[in-house]
């Protein structure tokens, strides 16, 4: 049965025998036939419209079918080919098919055995037909599969910099450099929010035009980039739409993704290709991705920042503490002395003589005080107070 209007070139120099291949047994079937008379004819004819299965008699004048092979295979035509020759022919048949015809009608033949000639012959061209389809599928596959891979490796080395790379202006370079590797974009930057003043500022870029680098760590306006700030929602505009803005002079097509930590907008993640390709959704997601591990990047080092201002005040409260524990020992050593010299003039009797029970009342007294001061000195010893 003919496939999406099969096309067949039938090479024959006697019209009966074109005619009946072609009305009668042919193009009942929804066969497109095409006649030549002559082997010239059927070069050009083949060369022109791409057969699949070229049906010629050996015997034509001037090339004979044998020489059509010849010039055929030449030409680069692959169509498969079927020799026409009369019965009892076989050897220039066999001579055929060592020249490359796929299969051999021998006339006079009935229009039954022209159909199961010619669809023998043309399954081969369906298979090579198919074969091709699947080699292009598998090809097509295998190049969106290498795609996602490079996307993935990219968002993985984006996820391990932000776990890994403690400088800030070098992070968000990797960012923004795998923005365009995924989104397969020629220009993009990274605008974060500065907290005083509430703008965005040109942070990281990547291809930009002198005129707009000059903007570093200053407010950038390429006019959709607001837009996104106001509304927190990406932002995927290319072609006509494109042109009112200024970012219409680095390209064609852009796409903006907001930096949110919860709900609010911190910053700004900006790519542009060139030609009018719209940015697929499927891109916009793996953009949002490399905006959320920046988000994440900027939360950790909030979160550093703060743990380093705890440590700060911490270290200042221990200074502080030692401070006062260095005051109270000196100052409990100093009552002590004080307290215990003229405990030692009154049991030495230098201020005149005491009772047996004075003294050793007095010498109880002396020897808690000298326990105390051994006390205060191992509780809070100069060693544990000394500023670092």
């Amino acid at each position: 049965m003919a496939s999406s209007r099969e096309r067949i070139l039938v090479v024959e120099s006697d019209p009966d025998i074109s005619d009946f291949i072609a009305r009668q047994a042919l193009k009942p079937l929804g066969y497109e036939v095409a006649l030549v008379g002559d082997a010239g004819a059927a070069i050009k004819q083949a060369v022109q419209t791409s057969p699949d299965l070229i049906v010629a008699d050996l015997n034509l004048p001037g090339l004979s079918g044998k020489d059509l092979l010849t010039a055929l295979a030449s030409q680069g035509i692959s169509a498969p080919l079927v020799v026409i020759t009369g019965k009892g022919q076989e050897q220039s048949a066999i001579q055929a098919f060592r020249l490359g015809a796929v299969d051999a009608l021998f006339w006079p033949a009935r229009d039954a055995e022209i159909v199961r000639v010619v669809e023998r012959a043309l399954q081969q061209t369906r298979e090579t037909r198919a074969r091709q389809q699947l080699g292009q599928q598998l090809e097509s596959a295998n190049q969106e599969l290498q795609r996602r891979v490079r996307e993935l490796t990219t968002i993985l080395a984006i996820a391990k910099a932000v776990l890994s790379i403690t400088d800030q202006h070098q992070l968000f370079d990797q960012i923004v450099e795998g923005a365009l590797q995924v989104a397969e974009a020629n220009v993009g930057w990274l605008m974060l929010r500065d907290e005083q003043s509430k703008s965005y500022l040109l942070t990281a870029y990547r291809n930009l035009p002198d005129g707009w680098t000059k903007k570093i760590n200053q407010p950038l306006d390429d006019g959709i980039s607001s837009l996104v700030a106001v509304s927190g929602e990406p932002l995927v505009i290319h072609g006509a739409a494109l042109e009112k803005f200024r970012v219409a002079a680095l390209g064609k097509s852009a796409a903006v993704i907001p930096l949110k930590v919860q709900n609010e907008v911190i910053g700004l993640l900006i790519v542009v290709r060139r030609a009018d390709h719209e940015f697929e959704k499927n891109t916009e997601n793996l953009l949002e991705a490399v905006a959320d591990f920046a988000s994440i990047s900027l939360v950790n080092a909030q979160l550093f920042r703060a743990v380093q201002q705890t440590a700060e005040a911490a270290k200042l409260n221990e200074k502080s503490r030692s401070a006062i524990l260095e005051f109270l020992r000196k100052s409990i050593q100093e009552e002590l002395q004080v307290s215990i010299y003229p405990l030692e003039a009154l049991i030495s009797g230098q201020t005149g003589s005491l009772t047996e029970a004075q003294s050793q009342a007095l010498k109880t007294v002396q020897n808690s005080l000298q326990r105390l001061s051994r006390s205060a000195e191992k509780t809070i010893p100069p060693s544990a107070v000394k500023t670092k």
